[in-house]
């Protein structure tokens, strides 16, 4: 079974959606999880600006409401074992972050370094735009410096990234975290474990 997965760091449901998955998938070897890169905003800021919490309250009717989102994030994140912060995390490009991950693909790293930047930016606040810091994650998971400065300092992976976008148009992927079962019907990567085990439990030719 091939499952492909539609994420961009800077998405906390992501993150839930990897952990509740990384879970209902613990021990079995016949998934390949395929990470894909899908850019909640292309055009976004390389420097960061307002928090993930304020740029929400953008988009409520009133701060209450604002509020109650927040914690209805952070509290499904605490039920997977996650600390969702974000009054810290604040938005920048993920265009460099998504390169990191394909680079770390490449090395059959892909999974230690999309954990590495989730945990970075939505818990440690970290600033994911910045060369340094995905220079020190990078490295975090597994990653020679060298070959993630090599990287950042070119254009390497980045039609890797832009391929995935255009694959995600050719598949009807709207938003993030989005998966596709073996070149199915995309559906969402937020789903209850049980739902998830349902939907990717063993299949039998009989």
């Amino acid at each position: 079974m091939r499952v492909e997965v539609y994420f961009d760091i800077l998405c906390p449901w992501c993150y839930i959606g990897k952990r509740r998955l990384t879970t209902v998938l613990a021990g079995r070897d016949d998934v390949g999880v395929v990470w894909r890169s899908l850019e909640l905003d292309p055009e976004g800021s390389p420097t960061p600006g307002p928090t993930a919490a304020e740029v929400i309250a953008q988009y409520r009717s009133s701060p209450e409401q604002a509020t109650a989102r927040v914690r209805q994030i952070q509290s499904l994140g605490e039920a997977e074992g996650l600390l969702l912060d974000l009054h810290t995390a604040r938005p920048v490009n993920s265009f460099d972050a998504h390169r990191l991950v394909h680079t770390g693909a490449a090395r059959g790293r892909a999974d230690e370094v999309l954990e590495r930047l989730l945990y970075g930016y939505h818990t440690e606040g970290l600033d994911i735009a910045a060369p340094d810091v995905l220079e020190k994650l990078g490295a975090e998971a597994g990653l020679e410096p060298s070959l993630v400065r090599r990287v950042l300092e070119g254009t390497e992976f980045a039609e890797e990234v832009r391929a995935d976008e255009r694959r995600a148009v050719e598949q009807g992927v709207r938003g993030v975290p989005t998966m596709v079962v073996d070149g199915g019907v995309p559906t969402s990567a937020v789903q209850s474990p049980e739902a998830l085990a349902h939907l990717l439990s063993p299949r039998s030719d009989g």
